[in-house]
């Protein structure tokens, strides 16, 4: 026994260290370590009837931890997303798979067994890469989220059903007596352990935490989850489901996330046992001898669970793009599912090949889902906005627009530009790609459409050839440049307006072909000095063409900025950023006696020439003298070379 568990800790900690390193959910690295130490693999685990003891309870700490986790107040929040549109993608991807196993020929309980086990997905893998990407926020995560608290409940009559099931003498109305029978028992159970919690725990736990004692704690938390599922057990029921309706009692008191903190290190440990026993189950050579047929079934498990989260979805009245994304994201075979296969293999309800060929379904669904969580949102917008449509929605809007002004982004600069055009009677067609920003503004009577101005086939349908003038007001370096490329391709001599963040791009832009580019902070910046420069007193028509003179050099007098050290915390990194820099040639310095002409300044130019209570301008033929000032201008690296030459000579 200790070899074994030496064994299984070595190959724990290799896999799981490769594949968080690969960047793959850590509940492949168990499943694969028990493929490859388990009896159908390198035969090296011997006390496997010990091995499933440790792994059913790491299920019961699984569902204790689950039950922590359920929240009753936020279930009632999302009851029309989880009550709705969870409760319909259970029982629509049950029926369907239910209906598949009946067709297949698997029996009654079988086919019920194996519709549960692929209708729920993984809460730990989603939620965990929806955090990571930092999109718990988006309307599909809430969608799919809302989903996952759904199956989280489904799996407890899933948990009940199975140790019935498994009884071939019962059948028909013995069958339904059985089932009703079952059900007061998890009501009997339910209600005592909701009294237990409401009474007794809270003054257990109430002594416990004034004895300042990790330990006792600890071993509170683990007798309350073990005696749960001892009840149940000792009903007849499952020992997942006293875990599971224990936790939920204690998810509600204050002494909840400190639970969480002390089950959570047990819950791994053990979880990761039961995943191994999981992985020993599967005949792995049975799986690569049916490989193609698996792969049909990953295939039609990922289509059939995305598109009937889309059907939920789109029933309970969501959007066509997040119902598709949260069906992407939960097309995978979840944790649960692997529970439900364990009891059902343990209790004989399912054979060891289909078992086998479910965990190796489940396998491959659980490794692809990184991916596609990651690509749910693009895969959602090409699949339910293809370019056919997108094309027909820009051509019916601007087909009745002729010199008009085409905005490329309407978010709040090109909202702004269109209030405008609005004002003196311009027409105008804007695109954008956040469709429910496309959708809010048509429903106010906007004349905006869906669809990337970056492309070909959008600008021509938007009535390119037809427009007076195109503005851009996204901030997208390549997506720009392509558009600038397609117009100057498609209509050489229309003006096209840029708006960028600042003016880093300006030459880019204007060299591939932008005739007029606004940078917001330099324009930002005119705007404060025309308003500081009126107040003083300065006739408007001198502030306007001080306006339009640096307009006209390309804002060049805005460039540059003495160093500090608020501004290196923020810009040090941006080694191309130019900025300002005063240099004090000494008597030994190598510059003093030379014409500025003469200097080796390379990339750096001189703004600024200060000599006593002069400033003079660094025109060529100027001699620099001792005690002079020079107000230098470039970037940090150039400028550090140009002072070491200006100093040194060299």
């Amino acid at each position: 026994m200790y070899t074994d568990l030496l064994i299984l800790l070595f190959a724990a900690v290799l896999l799981v260290a490769t594949f968080r390193r690969l960047g793959l959910p850590v509940i492949l690295a168990y499943l694969i370590a028990g493929v490859l130490l388990g009896p159908h693999g390198l035969a090296v685990i011997t006390g496997q009837s010990i091995m499933q003891t440790i792994a059913e309870l790491g299920i019961v700490f699984l569902m204790f931890s689950l039950g922590l986790e359920f929240s009753l107040p936020k279930l009632l929040a999302m009851r029309r997303l989880v009550l709705g549109v969870g409760m319909l993608q259970v029982l629509l991807t049950s029926l369907l798979f239910f209906a598949i196993g009946w067709w297949w020929g698997l029996g009654l309980a079988q086919s019920l067994v194996v519709a549960g086990t692929l209708a729920l997905s993984s809460t730990a893998v989603v939620i965990k890469q929806l955090g990571e990407q930092k999109q718990l926020h988006t309307r599909r995560a809430q969608l799919g989220v809302s989903v996952l608290l759904f199956q989280d409940l489904a799996v407890v009559p899933l948990l009940v059903m199975i140790p019935i099931l498994a009884q071939p003498e019962v059948q028909g109305s013995a069958l339904a007596a059985e089932i009703a029978w079952a059900t007061l028992k998890g009501l009997f159970a339910l209600f005592t352990l909701l009294a237990v919690g409401k009474w007794l725990l809270p003054l257990l736990f109430h002594e416990v935490a004034r004895a300042r004692s990790d330990e006792l704690f600890v071993l509170s938390a683990l007798l309350v989850a073990l005696l749960a599922a001892y009840m149940t057990h000792s009903l007849g029921l499952s020992m997942a489901l006293g875990a599971f309706l224990a936790g939920m009692m204690l998810g509600e008191s204050h002494y909840r996330h400190q639970l969480e903190v002390d089950i959570k290190p047990f819950r791994d440990v053990l979880m990761g046992l039961f995943f191994i026993t999981i992985g020993m189950a599967m005949e792995w050579e049975l799986v690569a001898r049916a490989w193609w047929q698996v792969l049909i079934c990953v295939v039609l498990l990922v289509l059939c669970k995305s598109l009937l989260v889309l059907l939920a979805g789109r029933l309970m009245g969501e959007r066509k793009r997040d119902s598709m994304a949260a069906g992407i994201m939960l097309s995978q075979v979840g944790e649960f599912g692997f529970v439900l296969l364990a009891l059902a293999l343990h209790h004989g309800l399912l054979d060891q090949q289909l078992v086998s060929l479910l965990i190796g379904i489940g396998i491959i669904s659980i490794a692809m889902t990184p991916w596609l969580v990651t690509q749910a949102h693009s895969l959602a917008r090409s699949l339910t906005d293809p370019a056919l449509l997108t094309r027909s929605e820009v051509a019916q809007s601007g087909l009745s627009k002729n010199q008009h002004v085409i905005i490329a982004g309407f978010g709040r600069a090109g909202q702004t530009c269109a209030r405008f055009l609005k004002i003196e009677e311009i027409p105008f067609l804007a695109l954008d790609l956040d469709p429910e920003r496309v959708s809010e503004a048509k429903l106010a009577g906007e004349q905006v459409a869906f669809g990337d101005a970056s492309r070909r086939d959008i600008l021509l349908a938007a009535g390119l050839l037809r427009a007076r003038l195109v503005i851009i007001t996204f901030d997208d370096l390549k997506r720009v440049e392509a558009m600038l490329a397609l117009i100057r391709e498609l209509a050489v001599d229309l003006k096209v307006l840029v708006r960028t963040r600042d003016d880093s791009f300006l030459e880019q832009y204007k060299q591939a072909g932008a005739f007029e580019v606004i940078p917001e902070s330099q324009e930002g910046a005119l705007m404060l000095v025309s308003h500081l420069l009126l107040n003083c007193d300065i006739p408007i028509g001198r502030v306007i063409r001080r306006m339009e003179l640096e307009r006209s050099s390309q804002y060049r007098f805005l460039h540059g900025f003495y160093w500090g050290d608020q501004s290196a915390s923020n810009l040090e990194a941006d080694q191309l950023l130019e900025r300002l820099h005063p240099l004090f040639l000494h008597d030994q310095a190598w510059a003093v006696g030379r014409e500025v002409r003469e200097l080796p300044l390379d990339e750096v130019r001189i703004k600024e020439v200060q000599r006593g209570d002069q400033s003079l301008e660094p025109r060529p033929e100027l001699v620099l003298a001792a005690g002079d000032r020079l107000i230098l201008f470039g970037t940090v690296v150039a400028m550090e070379q140009a002072e070491q030459r200006l100093l040194e000579g060299r």
